[in-house]
């Protein structure tokens, strides 16, 4: 345990950083397991729907800095690429 008044300070403030990042990443998940479900049945309208709201939850996240931008891109270059290959 730290005993550093602003050391104490740090662990309070990453507590409640590492719980919000939680809850923001499982945000991600369940926004693209409703998109891999929407594409599984087959319905398109559904599917991109799904796909528009995982894509901004998504952007949202990494522009909080919660995951890199990066990750953020690979991650609807590849729900992308499951709808286009359900389009085609």
């Amino acid at each position: 345990m730290a005993n550093i008044k602003s050391a104490k300070k740090r662990i309070k403030v990453i507590e409640k950083k590492t719980a919000l990042n939680r809850v923001r990443k499982s945000q991600i998940k369940t926004a693209i397991r409703r998109f891999e479900e929407a594409v599984a049945t087959g319905n398109v309208e559904e599917a991109t729907a799904k796909f528009k709201y995982a894509q901004k939850k998504i952007s949202q996240v990494a522009s909080k800095g919660t995951i890199h931008k990066n990750a953020a891109s690979r991650k609807v270059a590849k729900l992308a690429q499951k709808l286009n290959g359900m389009n085609a």
